[in-house]
């Protein structure tokens, strides 16, 4: 049986609506409401955020706020590689997306020679970079870090001197660029996308099993057909929006809410057929619960609790 540990990740600078940092708190009350024991029975830590920045004017508009995500994505690397080395298994709260590509960091910083995949459950691609984003928010672009992609041929904004530091340095941690090979990236219930990323995803042949499809073929089946892409990979780290499942069946307690998107069922379903088929799942992410967002008090945070909370034995038994 694996140890799982928590990291928590309260950054919300690369989301574009406020309220994502109260989101790990928001599953800890649910957790309390559900008489539940999850948080006092595994260990956890807390990552340093860079959240006093709201309160500052930003210099970056393509990328906004990145040299406080640039620290973020450090200390969230070091936390998942130290995790790691101690043979516990990281499992990620983190508030905003943005970080994400800091958990792909500190995977690979801990397995350098060992080959990733990544299975993105989510409304949205996240492929975006500075060069390509509509709004500059980083929660769009931890993708693109992990690929090292600033996708030029879709170029739309010319990001500033400052902006192409972090962006470089935000790719490059741990030393490892790309980290990922977009053949070992997969989407689930992706539903939302610009140009810029659709183009990327069909240049590099890069697979989304839409919400239809899933159903159509069944949640297990899909999740099998998923690996069969993955099967040359080592390792699979998940990654799981909220977002990803239908705010009109669960709630908007999130930041960017899609119509059309999984239940909490067939949420839970895919995750736990990923992690018990595969035996190769390393890391696991939940983000984007955003409390202030919710229509329906608390309703987000405590039907991903218990998503959480119901995987959470397959991983102690299947996770790497």
């Amino acid at each position: 049986m694996k140890e799982l540990r928590v990291i928590e990740n309260c950054s919300e600078i690369g989301a574009g609506t406020r309220g994502a940092s109260l989101g790990i708190d928001a599953l800890k009350i649910a957790s309390l409401n559900l008489s539940s024991d999850f948080f006092a029975k595994i260990p956890s830590q807390r990552i340093e955020d860079e959240n006093h920045l709201l309160f500052q004017t930003n210099s970056t508009p393509t990328a906004i706020r990145i040299s406080g995500i640039a620290k973020v994505y450090e200390r969230v690397a070091n936390a998942v590689e130290s995790t790691i080395k101690q043979k516990a298994f990281p499992l990620v709260l983190a508030a905003d997306h943005a970080s994400a590509g800091g958990t792909i960091a500190g995977i690979k910083k801990a397995y350098p020679d060992k080959r990733l995949g990544v299975i993105w459950i989510d409304a949205h691609a996240d492929l975006h970079s500075p060069f390509t984003s509509p709004s500059g928010n980083v929660h769009g672009m931890p993708l693109a870090t992990a690929l090292s992609e600033d996708n030029l041929e879709s170029k739309v904004a010319e990001p500033s001197e400052k902006a192409l530091e972090k962006w470089e340095q935000m790719k490059s941690i741990g030393g490892i660029q790309p980290k990922l090979d977009p053949n070992d990236l997969i989407f689930y219930g992706v539903r939302d996308t610009e140009s810029p990323e659709e183009e990327l995803m069909q240049k590099n042949q890069i697979v989304n099993f839409t919400v239809a499809e899933c159903r159509a073929n069944g949640i297990a089946a899909t999740a099998e057909k998923g690996l069969e892409r993955l099967a040359n990979c080592d390792l699979i780290y998940i990654s799981f929006d909220v977002d990803s499942m239908d705010p009109d069946i669960v709630s908007y307690g999130t930041g960017t809410p899609v119509k059309n998107g999984f239940s909490p069922e067939e949420a839970q379903e895919l995750i736990e057929n990923l992690i018990e088929k595969s035996k190769k799942v390393c890391c696991f992410e939940m983000v984007e619960v955003n409390p202030i967002l919710d229509n329906k008090g608390n309703h987000m945070a405590e039907t991903a609790f218990r998503i959480l909370e119901g995987i959470s034995p397959k991983l102690s038994e299947y996770a790497i």
